[in-house]
């Protein structure tokens, strides 16, 4: 009996018919009163037609028709941002077009990197005391904390108002200052791990600053993140040092959030007796000075 013999769909091309089924089935849950024209004579398939949505997008209608075909054709930001906007598409189905299209996903400069944390998720993170835990997103923007995070991090760098970053301030305060005990093993890991998120991320003008930025600050890391290196967030064993308690060894566990892509809780674990009595000691003599 013959065996079955299965061809893979070369990548650039099953690309393309991704991108033209979704936007198939984004032009079909949009009504012409949607986008405030009129409904005309009764139409065989709903939503928009394909003509509709060249015109209110302002491009040409055989082009159109070539994108949603699945031709391989160029495209500009300028021109999916059009056709976005025609389609109402949110956020992540815009992010999703663009990586479909092969073009740098570059949010509007007012709402680029914004996450606002749930209530619930606060209390989930304020649950978890006396064990430190936060959300950071692929790049290490600290969003929120619970207050034995704040005690764990206590370093001025990590007081101050407004975005704090993790990687920031690790590489940039005083070897004195910084908490991780084994720093040359967690820095070249953490640098690896927001490496393998940039790759979603290349041209975006949010993630290119701050990589310039921080390696113009650090020689450390810019030698770093041009080795290159590449893992995924993984759990581990992690040594923190704090003035009060001396060095508390704790395990790291990362957990995904519904309807925050690329964002995650971290929550820290002791990893010994004496390390969950320093967490105890710590709580009960320090006092929490983030602003």
């Amino acid at each position: 009996m013959g065996g079955v013999t299965i061809v893979a769909t070369p990548t650039p091309r099953r690309r393309r018919h991704e991108l033209a089924a979704f936007l198939r089935s984004r032009r079909a849950r949009v009504t012409p009163e949607d986008v405030g024209m009129a409904p005309g004579l009764r139409r065989r398939t709903p939503g928009l037609r394909r003509e509709e949505v060249a015109q209110l997008s302002g491009v040409g209608v055989t082009w159109y028709t070539w994108l949603e075909q699945g031709r391989p054709i160029n495209a500009s930001a300028q021109v999916l941002d059009a056709v976005a906007r025609v389609l109402r598409l949110d956020r992540p189905e815009r992010e999703h077009l663009y990586h479909l299209a092969e073009v740098p996903f570059a949010p509007d400069q007012s709402t680029e990197d914004v996450e606002v944390v749930s209530p619930e998720i606060q209390g989930i993170l304020d649950a978890l005391a006396p064990h430190p835990a936060v959300v950071y997103n692929s790049r290490y923007d600290v969003l929120a904390t619970n207050s034995t995070y704040r005690l764990l991090f206590s370093v001025p760098e990590m007081r101050s108002p407004g975005v704090r970053n993790v990687l920031w301030t690790l590489f940039t305060i005083p070897d004195g200052n910084c908490p991780l005990v084994d720093k040359e093993r967690e820095l070249p890991l953490m640098v690896a791990q927001m490496r393998g998120a940039y790759g979603r991320h290349v041209g975006e003008p949010a993630w290119e600053s701050f990589v310039r930025r921080l390696a113009e600050a650090s020689p450390e890391f810019a030698r770093m993140w041009r080795s290159g290196d590449v893992v995924p967030p993984r759990s581990q064993i992690k040594t923190f040092r704090h003035d009060a308690v001396g060095e508390l060894r704790l395990t790291s566990v990362s957990l995904s959030i519904n309807g925050m892509p690329e964002c995650r809780i971290v929550a820290y674990t002791p990893n010994d007796e004496e390390s969950r009595r320093a967490i105890e000691t710590m709580c009960v003599q320090e006092v929490d000075t983030w602003e």
